[in-house]
Order: C-alpha cells, then sequence, then structure tokens
C-alpha cells in the first residue's frame, strides 16, 4: 500500500505540476492574495472526485476485461516514457515560465465560477486525472485506492502551496531556468516510476 501510495503522490504531482492554464489561475489569486482558500479547495477537491473517478473505472475495467491491466500497463510505462522525455525536451529548450495573468480583482462568485471553469471544463485535467492517473492505478492492485489516495494528496499538497506560497514564489516561478531545473525533476520522476512498472510487468 504504501509503495503504491507513493507512486501515486509522485505521478500525481508530476501531472499537476505542468504549466498549464489552472495553476497560472491559482498562482494568480495566490500572488493578489483574493480568495486562495476557496480557489484552493475547489481545485484540489475536484481533482480528488476525477481522480476517484478515474480510479474507480479502470477497477470495473480490469473486472470486466482481463486483458486491460495488461494493456494499461505498458500503455502507462509507454506514456511515462514519452511524458518524461517531453519534460527533459521542455528543460533543453527552456523559455517557459509560470506567470501571474494580469487583470483587475473579481468577486467571490466570478473567482468561484473561474476556478470551476479552469478545473472541469479543462480536457487536460480530465486526462491526467481521469484517464492517465486511472489507467496507472490499475498497474497496482489490489492497491489502486492507496494510489489513487496519493495522487489527491499531491494534488491538495500542491494547490495549497502555489496558493499559499506564491507571493514568495512568484518570482522564482517566472524564472525560466528555474522552470527549466523543475521540468527535468518532473523528467526524472516520470522515468523512474516507467521503469518500476516495466520491471514489475516482466517480474524482475
Amino acid at each position: 500500500m504504501g509503495a503504491a501510495a507513493f507512486a501515486g503522490f509522485f505521478a500525481g504531482l508530476g501531472l499537476i505540476a505542468a504549466i498549464g492554464a489552472q495553476n497560472a489561475f491559482v498562482l494568480r489569486q495566490g500572488v493578489r492574495r483574493e480568495h486562495v482558500g476557496v480557489v484552493v479547495l475547489i481545485c484540489a477537491t475536484s481533482d480528488a472526485l476525477l481522480v476517484s473517478i478515474g480510479v474507480g473505472g479502470a477497477e470495473w475495467l480490469a473486472t470486466s476485461w482481463p486483458a486491460f491491466q495488461a494493456l494499461m500497463l505498458w500503455g502507462g510505462v509507454a506514456f511515462l516514457a514519452v511524458y518524461g522525455a517531453l519534460r527533459f525536451r521542455a528543460a533543453v529548450q527552456g523559455g517557459a515560465s509560470l506567470r501571474p495573468l494580469e487583470g483587475p480583482s473579481a468577486p467571490l462568485g466570478r473567482v468561484v465560477v473561474m476556478a470551476l471553469a479552469f478545473t472541469w471544463l479543462n480536457p487536460h485535467v480530465w486526462l491526467d486525472t481521469v484517464a492517465l492517473l486511472g489507467a496507472l492505478s490499475a498497474q497496482y492492485a489490489p492497491f489502486h485506492w492507496g494510489f489513487g489516495a496519493g495522487a489527491v494528496v499531491a494534488s491538495f499538497t500542491f494547490f495549497l502551496a502555489l496558493g499559499y506560497v506564491a507571493q514568495f514564489l512568484a518570482p522564482v516561478l517566472a524564472n525560466p531556468r528555474a522552470w527549466a531545473i523543475f521540468e527535468a525533476l518532473i523528467g526524472c520522476i516520470m522515468w523512474t516510476i516507467a521503469g518500476a512498472l516495466a520491471l514489475r510487468a516482466l517480474g524482475v
């Protein structure tokens, strides 16, 4: 269970930490100190629900279709290997950074709607939480819910850090060199998990 939760935490962290509109929105609210708690709660809780849908769906497929687990295992290895390579390429290319969005302050109601939209209407969020983490969780059966729990903890940890430490991290997060190091670290994590899954599939 511990190994599954550990893998889920780092897989979830590696996926959610990629630069995107949702993260930029949370960072913006954190830098401005506007409704940070509400935004963090919405984004992290939504991720928890979506991860649960993914893990539960993968469990049902594994039971209904015996070949699903092997297919998803090698599919997960391939995805993590490619995703890690993309992160290494981003680190080498550089030039990326996460900057808070510009614009006037917004009332709580509008911020809630925006946070929900950035999460539930974002296809990348669905792909990462439901499809990818759900598929990866099947490789850790019967401890797949431990994997899901680790991914949920990663989501809460990341959004809490991004929201409440944003005013201190903003200069660093806007530095392309810092993001190059961060991208390389994510690549290492993804390749480590991919290697562990491949060795497990080969019975090593």
